[in-house]
């Protein structure tokens, strides 16, 4: 385009501006500036949640200002703290370590700046105004309800033995995943259906710090070397798919996967495209989707009623204590997906593609 048709067109934009009774700066910002923090690009689906919650966002006329803090905290404080000088007039985060960030919120707090914290659950400050989310206990139930009825334990079927990984200790979640599984699963480990040959359990003891893959692929190897020699391991709790993929290495490393040995019962989370191809491989058993799609929605819709003076949309006011307060929450359902649905679920629901799965 030459520069004084560019000339012509900011000129009939500033006219319209005019015509329409605004001031130029108001009709180049839309409705205003939403900074949106996310935690890494280490996981495909934090790239979804952020290109989706951008695309809702901007359809509605909003500017975003999305960054990825690369697993570093201090660089996440740094984003935010540079969102809120930005002018930003909501803040979505979904923080790495949600205890961190209570001095840069009171600041946002200050400018009259609201807080949305995203999938996971900001603690330690009053400063959050909501909380957009899916069912996390209901996201462990599933997972261990994918082990229960694999290896029939409702049928009476057993022992079997099972190890347990968490996610990251300083990220909330990871304890409603665990609390929720183990609601299901400590039964059978009590009554001596499932034997947990390690004796690990507890957050404390399983956890996975930073949802690293590699450290659970270590520990998976530590696990079966010092556990299980002539005994083999018949389920592993994962909660993430990225650990999956780890623990699965490990297990091929020592001879399972085959058709002498086959794989242990492995949960997952997040339908990442290796895990869903996993499953579609007879390996990985299980993973549980989260539509991002929809959480970004929920997101955009809290941004749309905070900054229209209305109050967004919550169905839980209970579930989520941060220490400080109880946050305002919406929580969407998520959904178990296996050999058995994924097409279904994943392709059907416009997700993904079939030919990004084979």
């Amino acid at each position: 385009m030459k520069p004084i048709t560019r000339r012509f067109l900011g000129g009939l934009a500033f006219g319209t501006a005019l015509l329409f009774g605004l001031a130029p700066g108001a009709f180049a910002q839309g409705k205003g500036l939403v900074g949106i923090s996310m935690p890494t690009k280490s996981s495909a689906r934090w790239i979804d949640d952020g290109n989706n919650m951008v695309k809702v966002l901007q359809a509605r006329g909003y500017q975003t200002d999305l960054q990825y803090a690369d697993d570093d905290i201090p660089n996440q404080l740094a984003q935010v703290e540079n969102m809120i000088t930005k002018g930003a007039k909501v803040l979505v985060i979904a923080a790495i370590d949600g205890t961190t960030l209570t001095k840069a919120l009171q600041s946002a707090a200050d400018k009259g700046i609201k807080v949305i914290a995203y999938d996971r659950l900001i603690r330690g400050s009053k400063n959050v105004d909501y909380y957009a989310t899916f069912d996390n206990f209901q996201v462990g139930v599933l997972q261990a309800n994918s082990i229960v009825d694999k290896l029939g334990l409702k049928q009476g079927k057993g022992p079997f033995n099972i190890e347990l990984f968490g996610g990251s200790p300083d990220d909330n979640n990871a304890f409603f995943f665990y609390n929720g599984a183990m609601s299901v699963l400590d039964p059978y480990i009590k009554s001596g259906k499932l034997v947990v040959r390690s004796k690990q359990m507890g957050m404390d003891k399983v956890g996975t710090l930073r949802w690293d893959g590699a450290v659970a692929q270590a520990r998976m190897d530590n696990l079966l070397s010092a556990f299980y020699g002539k005994d083999k391991v018949n389920a592993v709790l994962s909660p993430y798919d990225g650990l999956s993929i780890g623990i699965l290495s490990s297990l091929k490393g020592v001879g399972y996967c085959t058709p002498q040995q086959p794989c242990p019962v492995v949960t997952g989370q997040d339908a990442e495209i290796p895990s869903v191809k996993s499953i579609l491989r007879g390996e990985q058993t299980s993973t549980i989707f989260k539509d991002t799609r929809q959480l970004a929605k929920v997101a955009a819709d809290m941004v749309d009623a905070v900054l229209t003076g209305k109050t967004p949309e919550i169905n839980d006011t209970k579930t989520y204590n941060n220490g400080v307060k109880v946050v305002p929450s919406y929580l969407l359902k998520p959904v178990a997906v296996d050999a058995s649905n994924w097409k279904h679920v994943l392709v059907d629901s416009g997700y993904y593609k079939e030919s990004q799965l084979k």
